[in-house]
Order: structure tokens, then C-alpha cells, then sequence
């Protein structure tokens, strides 16, 4: 009764949309069976890069899978066509998402391909040229493409799914069988099939709305989503403050939120609600496409909001303290950069609590990111033992710095030092820079204190040319707490992460995701209400990076990155800023500290399950481990572990560290 009633409502949803295609389906040139398909069409991958199908013509064999976000049919083949991505990966099989529906955009098409954890690129067919030119009018609709890109199937994925059917097997598997013929020189058997599945939509085309006007209703939406970085002086490469500015590019800012490539704000809204969303309204985006096909009328003048008002220096007023870099870095102008460091000590003799800190680049074109982390005395990195990482404020395009909420400051141990961390990239000129940080003083200790922790996987080891490489990392609150903020962190390879929480009771929910990562945006993203978690509840990532020649930031997909600072090595840290609910649990972990064996239990269980699997465990731990004579288990508990890591110390104790001789300097 179930699989009737199912199968019901799969063929409603493809008659309805057969009835949509009939009164709005306009005339499709494609290319015949046998012949080339061009490769200049109109795709976007996630982060909203222009891609030519020429770009994939490194593969004997491409094959298009156009998919829809909606279509039940479509969701049906997912699962069979990353089955076969996965056989005939090795033997030079590239296969491609194409999203073609006009009503799917880049945000859609994310969280759509990261829940079904596709692990190919994924593309978005702007116009439906590339869904035009190869023939696919239907999703799930398939086209193989040899290596010289011409069209060798065109059609179904099998016979086991349809809008009225479904077998428990397919009886021919046509895909696979085109595939196959390709790759052995032969011509296709069945070289076409129809597509049982939803028509590929396109917009209706309504007339322009005429009664839009930059002055009464584009003007607004300049300042309040454009204007804060698209004005002299900011990180963008133009200015939008004035009519004529917007006029001059009108049409690009039109496709650029139309696709959602801008603002920049890469979060799946789906899940969590927060203050620094970026993101244009729907009707937002509408009136400005509206406005630009109207012809982009000026309007009355009368219409027109006052200017905005924006800080000329510090955003939230002028700071009570000032500390920039000891001098300036020349920035050339072409190239890549690694990071840059300074120390700096700002002469604290008493602990200080803090507000307010806003990094400030010297000159924000130049400058991709800035990181200020404290440096407590004795500490030489950031990362402590326990996974807090001591940060003062972090600054990209469009951020604004930390700002406490209210009874809530940071705290700086007297006689810290600050270590700026800079990330530049050449803008096409020699430029100099010298960037500053402006930090607010609290007139009193607050009655809560922040603190960041950075619950990181430091073992990951992507191997080469690997599309899709999966890591986990977890994070146990030892006491009721409240999150304010996260920040994930990846480079150059990172393809998506995500963080949820498992409760004690082994309820998950998730928090953030960021389906589209963009190493370009290095987004603080700031809870509209601090989030309570109980006592053993764990933050658990995940996170893919994409190390294949199809990423066109990869530097290098024959090596195999690890985990390391520079922006050609990979990162997984997601950083998360919180405070106790109780200000006392700070005080009553200090003097109950966690043991050395549950520190190392929590950071090994990274998927947060309450065991520890032979995959979890490092490789650098392992010869230790078979030292012992100790076999692992398949799933080891925490006492289990506790048990196994006393073992490991006492063959292999702690060496003391040797005294230096009287008068000797300490290093």
C-alpha cells in the first residue's frame, strides 16, 4: 500500500510538470547522436566560477548527469549514479551534476548535492544552454560524451525507476552499457532511450515590471547589503555608492544575485539563524533584476534615501587601545604568498578583559585575512593542549571583529604578547601595508568570559587526486554551556563543512552548514541567540575536500596534503566561541583538570560515538601501539582506552628533561 501510494505521487508530480513543459517548453536545438557538443556554455560550479565543459576534457569518457532538486525520480538515481562514479573513476570516467532547472540557484543546488553527499563536480547550466545543446529535456537524463565530446548515449540511467514503476532490478542497465562501449572503441549498442522522469523547467518570461526606480527601491538595497564593502577605501574593487556607479554595472550585479554569488554568504539557510546574515531577500534580488530589465530608470529624486552613513576608521568607535604591526610589509604585485607573522607585546602587567577588538587592514585590497592571537607567557602557539585557541579577533571582507554580548568580556593574562598572522594576496601593484588591531577595554571584570576552542583534525592526509575526502573531528563540553560563533576553517582543497551537536541522549541537530566553501570568504558565523548545550553534549564536523585536477584552486593534485599552516598544506579546524552557563565551571575544571587518557579519548573519537575504531587511531600511533602486543579491538570504550594508554606509558615513560648547567641561558 505504501509503495502504491508513493508511486502515486510520483507520477502527479511528473504529469504536472509534463502539463507545465506542454504550455511553456520552448524548442530545443540539439546536437544529434554521433556529433560535437560545443564547450564554451554558460556553468557555474558552487563557489560561482565559470567553467567550460572543456575544462573536464581530460577524461576518455565525460558523462552529464543533469539532475533537479525536486524531481522524485531524479532523487531516486542519486545513490546508482555515485555507485558508478566510484567503479569507473579509476579508469577515466569523468562524471559531471548538471543542475539546468532556471528556478534552482547555487544555494539550492549546495545543500541539494551535499545531502546526497555527491562527490563529483557539480555544476549549475545558467540559460540551460548545455541541457539545450545536448538534448536532455528530462531529469534524470544522462549523456555520454567521448573524449573527442561528442554525443555517444543520450537517455535514461536504467529501466528500474519510472513515474508509474519500479522494479527491484533494472533489466538493462544503459548507462553502464554505454560506458563500457565507449571505453572499448565500440560503437553504442542502444545509443538513445527515453527519459521516463520531470521536465526540465524554464522560467515563464513575464513582462518588466516598469513602475521600479533606483531612487525608490534599488538605492535602499545598495546600502544595506552592497555598500559596506563596494566603497572607496574597503576590500572590494569598485565603488556602488552612487547611481551611476550601479548604472555602470547593473547587469553584472543583476546575474551576480540572480546566482547568489553576492553577497558573499556561503551558510545553507536551512539550518541555524544568524545576526551577520548577509544574504539578499528574495524580493530583493527580484527587484533589482526587474530594475535592470526596465532599462535601469533613475526615478524622482525625492525617492531617494539620504546617504549611508559608514565609520571613516573604526567601526564601533575609536578603540581605547591601537597596536599595529611593527612596520610595513610590501606586497607585491603578482604572486602567492605564504602567511606572514609579527609579535608584538603590548606591555599588559595586569590581566585585561576586553569588549571590543577590531582588526583593521592598512590597505584592504591587499589583505585576504588577519588572525590576532594572544600568546599567553611560556605559550609559543596558539593551540593549547585542550584544543582552546587563544584568538583575539579575526578580520575579512565584510566582518566587523569580535564584540562581546553584554556582561561578557575576553580575558588577556598579563604579560602576553599578540601575534599577528597575515594573509596577502597582489592585487596587480606594489603596494605597502601595515594593518592594526583596536581592542576596548571592560570597565569591570564581566560576570562571564568568552573562550574560543578550536576542535581540530590534525591526521588528515588527503591522498592524491582524491575528489571527495572525508574527515571528522568532535568536541566535549565538560559543563553547560552557551555558543555564540563559529568559524570553519579549510584552504585552497576544501570542497564543504558541517557541525551539529549530539546531546547526551544521542539526539543530533544540526547548526551550520557551509555546503560551498570558499577559501576567498573567511566567514564568522554569529548565533542571533546563544545556543545552550548540556553537560557532555559534542560538537561534531564533518568536512570534504575536493583534491582532483577538477578544482581549479588545487596547486598541486599529485601531492598529498596534510595538515600544516601555509595555504598549499590543508586544515581542518572549526572554531567555536562560547561561555559557561555558570561562570564557577571555569574555576571547577581547573581544579578537577581532565585526565591525559580522556583528553586523548575525546580528540581520537571523531565522530563522537563514545568509541574509538582502528580507523580513528593516527598512523604515527600505531607502531606504538603494536609495540605493546596489544591488539586493538574493533571498537575500544573509553576504559578500554584508558587501560591501553597506561600500557603505552609505561613502556614508553616520559623522558626528564636534562638540567642545564649553573649560569647556562634558557633557550
Amino acid at each position: 500500500m505504501f509503495l502504491r501510494s508513493r508511486f502515486a505521487v510520483i507520477a502527479v508530480v511528473v504529469a504536472l510538470a509534463a502539463v507545465t513543459q506542454v504550455f511553456g517548453e520552448e524548442p530545443v536545438q540539439s546536437t544529434a547522436i554521433g556529433a560535437k557538443v560545443g564547450t564554451s556554455h554558460e556553468l557555474r560550479d558552487l563557489r560561482g566560477t565559470r567553467r567550460a565543459l572543456s575544462d573536464f576534457g581530460h577524461s576518455k569518457t565525460i558523462v552529464l548527469a543533469f539532475l533537479g532538486c525536486e524531481c522524485p525520480i531524479s532523487n531516486l538515481y542519486v545513490p546508482r549514479l555515485i555507485e558508478l562514479e566510484k567503479s569507473y573513476r579509476s579508469k577515466q570516467v569523468q562524471f559531471l551534476a548538471v543542475y539546468s532547472n532556471d528556478s534552482e540557484d547555487l544555494d539550492q543546488i549546495a545543500g541539494h548535492s551535499y545531502d546526497r553527499d555527491v562527490p563529483f563536480p557539480v555544476l549549475k547550466d545558467v540559460g540551460q544552454q548545455l541541457a539545450g545543446a545536448a538534448g536532455a529535456t528530462r531529469v534524470p537524463a544522462v549523456v555520454v560524451l567521448d573524449a573527442d565530446m561528442s554525443v555517444r548515449y543520450r537517455g535514461r540511467i536504467d529501466d528500474q525507476y519510472g513515474s508509474a514503476s519500479r522494479r527491484q532490478k533494472p533489466t538493462r542497465d544503459d548507462l553502464q552499457s554505454a560506458i563500457e562501449e565507449v571505453l572499448a572503441g565500440k560503437k553504442v549498442s542502444v545509443p538513445e532511450t527515453p527519459v521516463d522522469g520531470c521536465l526540465i523547467e524554464r522560467s515563464p518570461k513575464s513582462s518588466a515590471r516598469r513602475d521600479v526606480t533606483f531612487a525608490k527601491d534599488v538605492a535602499r538595497i545598495m546600502q544595506q547589503r552592497c555598500q559596506n564593502c563596494h566603497r572607496p577605501g574597503q576590500s572590494a574593487p569598485f565603488s556602488l555608492l552612487t547611481f551611476d556607479d550601479v548604472v555602470k554595472r547593473g547587469r553584472m550585479i543583476r546575474e551576480v544575485t540572480t546566482q547568489k554569488r553576492m553577497p558573499p554568504w556561503h551558510a545553507d539557510g536551512r539550518f541555524g539563524q544568524f545576526m551577520n546574515d548577509r544574504r539578499m531577500t528574495k524580493d530583493e534580488i527580484a527587484t533589482v533584476a526587474a530594475w535592470v530589465d526596465a532599462g535601469m530608470p533613475r526615478g524622482n529624486d525625492k525617492d531617494m534615501p539620504a546617504p549611508a552613513k559608514f565609520v571613516d576608521g573604526w567601526a564601533h568607535g575609536k578603540p581605547d587601545l591601537v597596536i599595529s604591526m611593527p612596520q610595513e610589509y610590501e606586497v607585491p604585485a603578482t604572486g602567492s604568498l605564504p602567511y606572514q607573522h609579527w609579535e608584538i607585546d603590548p606591555g599588559f602587567t595586569e590581566d585585561k578583559w576586553i569588549t571590543v577588538a577590531e582588526a583593521r587592514p592598512g590597505v584592504a585590497s591587499v589583505v585576504h585575512h588577519i588572525v590576532v592571537y594572544i600568546l599567553a607567557p611560556g605559550q609559543r602557539q596558539p593551540f593549547l593542549p585542550d584544543g582552546t585557541l587563544s584568538v583575539l579577533v579575526g578580520w575579512a571582507p565584510g566582518d566587523l571583529g569580535t564584540v562581546c554580548p553584554p556582561d561578557t568580556a575576553m580575558r588577556i593574562p598579563k604579560g602576553s604578547r599578540f601575534r599577528f598572522e597575515m594573509h596577502y594576496t597582489p592585487s596587480g601593484s606594489v603596494v605597502k601595508d601595515r594593518s592594526s588591531v583596536g581592542i576596548t577595554f571592560a570597565p569591570k571584570p564581566p560576570r562571564f568570559e568568552m573562550f574560543t576552542n578550536a576542535f581540530a583534525n590534525e591526521t588528515i592526509q588527503i591522498p592524491p587526486h582524491d575528489p571527495h575526502y572525508r574527515a571528522e573531528a568532535t568536541l566535549r563540553f565538560r559543563g553547560d554551556a552557551r555558543i555564540l560563533s563559529f568559524v570553519p576553517h579549510m584552504h585552497w582543497r576544501g570542497k564543504n563543512y558541517f557541525y551539529e551537536v549530539i546531546y547526551p541522549d544521542g539526539k543530533r541537530e544540526p547548526l551550520l552548514s557551509v555546503p560551498r566553501w570558499d577559501f576567498n570568504w573567511q566567514n564568522v558565523y554569529q548565533l542571533k541567540e546563544p545556543m545552550k548545550l548540556p553537560k557532555g553534549a559534542k560538537l561534531h564536523a564533518v568536512a570534504h575536500w575536493d583534491n582532483s585536477k577538477n578544482n581549479p584552486l588545487n596547486p598541486a593534485p599529485e601531492k598529498s596534503p596534510s595538515f600544516g599552516l601555509q595555504t598549499w598544506d590543508e586544515m581542518m579546524v572549526g572554531w567555536v566561541a562560547y561561555v559557561w552557563e555558570r561562570p564557577e565551571i571555569a574555576a571547577e575544571m581547573a581544579k578537577n583538570p581532565v585526565s591525559q587518557a580522556d583528553a586523548f579519548f575525546d580528540r581520537l573519537d571523531r565522530n563522537g560515538d563514545d568509541v574509538v575504531t582502528p580507523d580513528e587511531i593516527p598512523a604515527q600511533l600505531k607502531p606504538a601501539i603494536a609495540l605493546t602486543g596489544v591488539k586493538v579491538p574493533e571498537k575500544m570504550t573509553r576504559a578500554d582506552f584508558v587501560k591501553l594508554f597506561e600500557e603505552l606509558r609505561k613502556m614508553f615513560p616520559r623522558q626528564p628533561q636534562p638540567k642545564k648547567p649553573d649560569g647556562e641561558k634558557k633557550q
